[in-house]
């Protein structure tokens, strides 16, 4: 098996299938293969075990099923696409080596490969659409490639080091890394600030990949320049970006993501 990343803002990763060999990825997420591919999907591949495990699985964003792509009687390639301009990058999972992604992380993996819910909580009806918080747990013996938007920083936190993050920027951190949900410290921060009332903890020993461009926060960001309801008589730009339509319903859904 062979990848590459092709592209800069918004990449693709391409991945070389020798036959028989195949690769797992949420449904919906192929942008293009070769005729040697077949595809299988399933609810098995990429849960942990049995029916919980794959309700584990779509509680951490994920959905109830997932794609195998196998190459069949020869070599053939398989290509995944970003929804954002971002990184997508490999990392190697193994047993006490997993990882925690934003809810829509993960892109694919090889075979071994187990995505569910690794951390949930509600932070209010105007955080993320209204959907709370979600973080998905990837974990395995496998490679794994991950799917991050905007620029990446990465932070490698010494015992006890503890950083807090605005959690639309949390993209993905090692397991060893403790996380939890705290508040803005101060009244007046929590009311005037701006930075709203939750923050995620960071605490190491451990690496951290932090995102510049969650698709939530470019949502809220957008959504006051935005005509959200088409105006009587219709036309016009209101006519045209609004209603269920245009970009007023694009925000809509990414709003909900």
């Amino acid at each position: 098996m062979e990848s590459k990343v092709i592209g800069t803002t918004m990449p693709v990763l391409e991945v070389k299938l020798e036959d028989g060999e195949e690769i797992i990825s949420e449904s919906g997420e192929l942008s293009w293969m070769s005729s040697s591919i077949t595809l299988q999907t399933s609810t098995k591949a990429g849960a942990a075990t049995g029916a919980f495990g794959r309700l584990k699985r779509m509680v951490g964003g994920g959905g109830l099923f997932m794609t195998e792509y196998i190459a069949r009687g020869g070599s053939g390639i398989v290509a995944f696409a970003t929804k954002m301009p971002g990184q997508i990058f490999p990392v190697q999972v193994e047993p006490g080596r997993g990882y925690m992604a934003h809810r829509h992380g993960f892109l694919c993996g090889t075979s071994g490969i187990q995505v569910s819910v690794g951390f949930q909580q509600s932070l209010g009806a105007g955080i993320f659409g209204g959907e709370g918080f979600l973080l998905q747990r990837v974990e395995g013996q496998a490679q794994a490639w991950i799917e991050l938007d905007g620029e990446v920083v990465v932070y490698e936190l010494a015992p006890g080091e503890t950083l807090r993050v605005h959690p639309g920027h949390v993209g993905l951190f090692e397991e060893s890394v403790g996380f939890n949900i705290t508040t803005v410290p101060g009244i007046k921060n929590k009311l005037f600030g701006g930075d709203g009332f939750f923050l995620a903890a960071l605490t190491g020993p451990g690496k951290v990949w932090l995102q510049s461009l969650p698709i939530p926060n470019l949502a809220h960001a957008l959504a006051p320049y935005i005509a959200q309801s088409q105006p009587a008589g219709g036309g016009g730009i209101g006519g045209t970006i609004g209603g269920g339509g245009g970009l007023g319903g694009v925000l809509g859904g990414l709003l909900n993501q």
